[in-house]
């Protein structure tokens, strides 16, 4: 069932008056399920991405309630093909100890919203359907 597979519902980045930035991703699971995970960086082009990153790794970590857990080890924003390529590295730690999967994704627009979709990309390969049979 297509349905079983975590979805991308809500993205929020703020940027703070003292120098830093608030990132909140929110996930769905059967459109009644919700997860949600928020992460505190520098307001940085780096920093927003790698707060957003975090944030969508937060969210995933509520989801699979300690099935796998994830590091985020990199994450970073590269022009190629004439737009953005935000690309993310991660650890999972669990089922299959110390695999690294990486994901991406294609923007113009909003290159911290991409960072949280990258890592959705990344994470969705492994977890598939296998954790969400409950």
């Amino acid at each position: 069932m297509l349905n079983d597979r975590l979805r991308f519902a809500d993205f929020q980045l703020e940027r703070l008056t003292n120098g830093r930035c608030r990132a909140r991703v929110g996930l769905t699971w059967r459109d009644s399920e919700q997860f949600s995970g928020t992460c505190e960086g520098l307001a940085s082009q780096a920093g927003e991405l790698r707060c957003a990153a975090q944030a969508c790794v937060d969210a995933l970590t509520q989801a699979v309630q300690g099935g796998v857990q994830f590091e985020l080890l990199g994450v970073k924003a590269v022009r190629a093909f004439d737009a953005t390529v935000v690309i993310v590295s991660l650890a999972a730690h669990g089922e299959e100890a110390g695999q690294r999967v990486v994901g991406s994704y294609l923007t113009d627009a909003d290159t911290a919203r991409g960072a949280a979709l990258a890592v959705l990309n990344a994470t969705n390969r492994i977890l598939g359907n296998r954790l969400f049979m409950r």
